[in-house]
């Protein structure tokens, strides 16, 4: 195998989650393994920033020893985007038309285009990730033979672009984080004569301490901890109210600490019980997982979930939204953690664990065995490297 390169919409080394870290850590746990990888990006900072703003100047530098490609973006009409991503945010129908508005003026770049059709013969293959940016979209079109997607689908409404199912059903490959998401991909796109595999993502070793989080922090109650982005995207409002309720109708002294970026209001009766750290250094994050009676991710989106394997390898247990077939799913193959539907469920499935240390512990230890035997990075590593050459060899 050849030169590969990855193709996502922005990259850097603090950005700390969802497929931009899944794709710094494969790429450069690759380039440790011998593998010559290139990232191909946008000069955009990431994914909160103005999409018409070149942050970067374009051109080359090395990241952690990874080739890192910038390319101005095209200039895009937000208004014409916004009015159809509205519609899609509200599961309103929208024509093949305003997918291609939407496309249009998502993520691009004619630059990068253009430097994947013109230099497509120096690469083994491309990857791309992930699906719902123009990037991944229009760039994949440009090297069609070439390209492996690292698609982090979502059962969402951008899913179902008709536009995604006829450029997708003819890529080289797909690689998945989780069997559900694979399960999802194949039942809605025309993909199974197309080479898959689920590969999922690995899980860094680290230590935790309990008792150095508290301290430093001050924590006194016993607490659930919710760790990642603080938007309605990901359900934390609903995680907000339940807490709420449950802390009204139960007699347990339980707090909630809030982890990670993004602001939410927090009810006022239960201000003094929330406890929102923001951004903590990533050994306080470790601590934190360790010190919790439970992490709970009500996201209803998710690909793969980091904070979850993280929790387990800290033999702490989950609680998440059954509605999320991949959390629910890592669930059941583990044994690790309870999933609720509503209110009453999630006040079923709190207080049986907060009630049950002994079980709590246990179903906390399945998770840590499931991640240790499925999501080692050096095995999760070896398993892209094959895959790939499977993809990319016979291009050579």
């Amino acid at each position: 195998m050849n030169k590969i390169a990855f193709v996502i919409p922005w990259y850097a080394i603090d950005i700390p989650g969802g497929s931009e870290a899944a794709c710094r850590n494969i790429a450069e746990r690759l380039a440790a393994k011998g593998v010559k990888v290139e990232i191909l990006t946008t000069c955009v900072k990431q994914f909160s920033s103005d999409w018409n703003e070149n942050f970067y100047k374009p051109g080359m530098e090395l990241i952690n020893g990874v080739v890192v490609r910038r390319f101005k973006v095209k200039k895009r009409n937000t208004q014409k985007f916004d009015e159809v991503n509205y519609k899609l945010m509200n599961d309103i129908s929208i024509t093949i038309e305003e997918e291609e508005t939407f496309l249009e003026n998502m993520v691009n770049s004619l630059e990068l285009e253009k430097y994947l059709e013109d230099n497509k013969e120096l690469y083994s293959g491309f990857i791309f990730i992930p699906y719902m940016f123009g990037t991944t979209y229009f760039g994949a079109q440009r090297v069609l033979e070439k390209a492996v997607l690292i698609p982090a689908f979502h059962d969402e409404s951008y899913a179902y672009f008709e536009n995604f199912r006829k450029v997708y059903s003819k890529v080289k490959g797909f690689s998945f984080f989780s069997s559900a998401e694979a399960e999802w991909a194949n039942k809605q796109f025309p993909i199974e004569n197309i080479k898959q595999r689920v590969l999922g993502l690995g899980i860094s070793r680290f230590e935790s301490s309990p008792k150095r989080f508290k301290e430093k922090y001050n924590i006194k109650n016993p607490f659930i901890l919710y760790a990642g982005r603080k938007d309605h995207g990901k359900n934390v409002h609903i995680l907000l109210n339940y807490f709420s309720k449950f802390r009204n109708e139960k007699k347990f002294e339980v707090d909630l600490i809030l982890i990670g970026g993004g602001q939410i209001d927090i009810p006022e009766d239960i201000k003094s019980n929330v406890i929102d750290l923001g951004f903590i250094p990533e050994q306080d994050k470790y601590d934190a997982y360790g010190a919790s009676e439970l992490l709970c991710n009500p996201s209803p989106n998710e690909s793969f979930s980091i904070v979850i394997m993280e929790s387990w390898y800290s033999g702490r247990p989950i609680l998440v939204f059954e509605e999320c077939a991949v959390t629910k799913n890592f669930c059941i193959e583990s044994n690790g953690g309870l999933y609720y539907g509503n209110y009453r469920e999630f006040e079923a499935c709190l207080e049986l664990m907060l009630s049950n240390p002994d079980l709590s512990n246990k179903m906390g230890n399945n998770g840590k065995l499931y991640v240790q035997k499925n999501f080692d990075w050096d095995f999760v590593i070896d398993e892209y490297i094959d895959f790939l050459k499977t993809c990319f060899q016979e291009q050579e």
